[in-house]
């Protein structure tokens, strides 16, 4: 039976589109660990992140068609000599080691010139390797409806783990992060920043703040981050749920904004956002075990 003629501008569209999938695919897996660990920025960042993935949808494109061109285009062409030479058999199973070849000169070269740890430079390579390895097994196959075939399942599998993570986090098959609840009673002792400065709170509600900002340097070019030292009060507000609870802290000639309360239960933090409302920079106090 005569064999359709491959068709390589097909290759190049399979294949952009399979690495496309594939980021999309680990954007949604990423965005539903994230869901799951304390945030190193505000609640708020998960709509900023996911509108910045969009915005990056051209890059991606280019990036997947400029890697389909280099390395899928080539390990096709050599993977239909070997078919060749097998009567004709699709040799799928051959994409990885040719892949591999490919990418390992470039994988040498970019590791030598940045100094690269070789557990690393592999660890990489073996991912490069079948990431691009699933490009050319979809794309070695010839039938018609080839394209319309991966839209389909590729968009399946994406929004399939997309709804499925969702409805784990619904019902906690997937932890959801939440702040610990601390309460009056956990917030009794020593606070500390990433520097040593300390908030000291006591049971009767009293405070002592020993030189703690609030500010970072960045935010003021030119002038010392600004930091605080002083005797005061301090109330716990338990909020409507843990993503509201807060501390508020009145230390004469500290003007700081309420404390949100953030970590996990085993390492507790209290915190402010600093850079201005939405900069997603905190500022963060730790629990002295």
């Amino acid at each position: 039976m005569r064999q359709e003629k491959r068709s390589y501008g097909r290759v190049l569209v399979v294949s952009t589109l399979v690495g496309c999938l594939e980021v999309a695919l680990a954007a949604v897996v990423a965005l539903l660990y994230v869901q799951t660990q304390p945030p190193p920025y505000a609640r708020s960042g998960h709509a900023e992140a996911a509108g910045a993935l969009v915005a990056l949808t051209p890059l991606v494109g280019f990036v997947s068609f400029l890697l389909s061109l280099v390395f899928v285009l080539p390990a096709v062409a050599l993977a239909d000599l070997l078919s060749r030479g097998l009567g004709g058999r699709t040799a799928w199973w051959s994409a990885p080691p040719v892949v591999a070849a490919l990418l390992a000169a470039p994988v040498l070269v970019f590791a030598t010139y940045n100094d690269a740890e070789t557990g690393d430079t592999l660890v990489f390579w073996a991912s490069a390797t079948a990431s691009l390895s699933l490009g050319v097994v979809f794309a070695l196959p010839r039938g018609e409806g080839l394209l319309r075939q991966v839209v389909l399942w590729g968009t399946v599998v994406v929004a399939g783990t997309g709804l499925l993570g969702a409805l784990a986090l619904a019902v906690g098959l997937l932890p959801a992060y939440e702040p610990p609840r601390l309460g009056p009673q956990a917030m009794a002792g020593s606070w500390i920043d990433q520097t040593g400065n300390t908030l000291v709170f006591t049971p009767d509600g009293r405070v002592t703040a020993s030189g703690v900002g609030g500010r970072s340097q960045v935010d003021y070019p030119g002038d010392p981050a600004p930091s605080c030292s002083g005797s005061g009060t301090w109330v716990y507000e338990s909020g409507r749920d843990v993503w509201t609870q807060q501390v508020r802290v009145d230390v004469p000639g500290c003007a700081w904004p309420v404390w949100s309360v953030g970590g996990t239960a085993r390492e507790p933090r209290i915190q402010q956002e600093i850079g201005g409302r939405g900069s997603g920079r905190l500022y963060r106090l730790r629990k002295v075990s």
